[in-house]
């Protein structure tokens, strides 16, 4: 679905219509930006835009913050600005009461709103809120020929950056001295920002699959896994290499061959009109197969876009078929605790007879010398 600014609004007001409620809250989020362009961080300020199923708009929003909500939302769009010494209860009160918001008003509520706030909302104000996370995702499931560029240049600049950081990584460094050199790259290379905060993590580290820490020192004969991306103009990317300093162990090596066919198998088998779950299953099963389905706890991928994480989610129970121009990952892994954990990720497009990759950095086993 390949939506203008306007049409993106009706079509959103569509789909809070349906879901039988009379408006939407959503705080900074994916559903701001994909919107309106409006990009900023989720803070302990409130910063609200109510979108109505009549496809009215307003904003209670921090003074901190008015700004660039001005400049983002349609123009004549009331703002109920709040300062900091109120806090936003008395600005939300005047919305609500100029609005007809109280008792029996149904407001879906998005990611970007802190479940404090909500409570506090519902309780002063008698308003039915329900859950709005997903409700504007299948707006931004098919992603248009503009988009697509975005995140092959997203991909790109990701590419790019780990090719240049290989000749940093060497035994003595530290895992946060690779992540620092890699945003830095990013940064030269032209990304607007990393799409989340990279994961470099070795040896046993990596069997933690969202690993945080930084502090591990890299030695000879390490796995190295790293797992990063970028934000170009708005859109995401997202890539995951395990590399080897030194010669692996054969065990190793052979649990690098399980997962790199196991990934190889998920694209292979990307197609308009197969199910997310089919994807996920045939990948799982190359693990399975090969006796480490119990060290493979989560699911196969997970859509890109304006969001590091959307629809659609390759994953065991999901039959949404997919459609071209859908944008996912496809990650399985190993990860077997205070051992070793091996992941390969690619991003992919959906086209007319299989899938394209966002990134081409090799899949082969990478061996840096030590």
């Amino acid at each position: 679905m390949h939506l203008n600014f306007n049409n993106k609004l009706a079509s959103a007001a569509l789909e809070i219509k349906k879901a039988g409620c009379d408006a939407l809250l959503m705080g900074p989020s994916a559903d701001l930006e994909y919107l309106f362009g409006l990009s900023v961080h989720k803070c302990e300020r409130f910063n609200g835009v109510f979108l109505l199923a009549t496809g009215e708009v307003f904003g209670v929003v921090s003074k901190l913050y008015l700004e660039e909500f001005k400049r983002a939302l349609p123009s004549g769009t009331k703002i109920y600005e709040w300062a900091d010494e109120e806090w936003f209860f008395e600005a939300l009160e005047r919305a609500f009461k100029e609005w007809g918001f109280g008792e029996g008003t149904k407001i879906a509520v998005n990611d970007g709103v802190a479940a404090m706030d909500a409570v506090e909302i519902a309780n002063r104000h008698g308003v039915h809120l329900v859950n709005g996370w997903q409700m504007l995702e299948p707006l931004r499931l098919i992603k248009s020929q503009e988009e697509i560029a975005k995140l092959k240049k997203a991909g790109e600049i990701t590419d790019r950056a780990l090719e240049a950081l290989l000749s940093f990584i060497r035994p003595g460094r530290k895992e946060k001295e690779i992540r620092r050199k890699l945003l830095e790259l990013m940064d030269d290379l032209g990304a607007t920002s990393a799409s989340f905060p990279p994961i470099v993590a070795r040896g046993e580290h990596a069997s933690m699959p969202h690993y945080t820490g930084g502090d591990g020192v890299i030695r000879e004969r390490d796995t190295l896994l790293i797992d990063f991306g970028c934000r170009f103009e708005g859109y995401c990317s997202d890539m995951t290499r395990t590399l080897f300093i030194g010669e692996p162990d054969p065990e190793i090596r052979k649990l690098y061959e399980i997962v790199r066919r196991a990934q190889e198998e998920g694209e292979k088998h990307v197609r308009p009109g197969v199910t997310a779950e089919f994807v996920d299953e045939v990948a799982r099963k190359v693990i399975v197969k090969a006796g480490y389905g119990m060290y493979f706890n989560n699911r196969v991928g997970h859509g890109i876009g304006i969001a590091i994480h959307e629809a659609p989610y390759i994953m065991r129970g999901n039959r949404t078929p997919l459609q071209k121009g859908m944008t996912f990952s496809v990650e399985p892994g190993i990860y077997i605790p205070g051992k070793v954990g091996i992941r390969i990720e690619n991003c992919v497009f959906v086209t007319d007879e299989g899938c394209q990759s966002f990134t081409s950095f090799p899949k082969e086993l990478v061996i840096l010398s030590s």
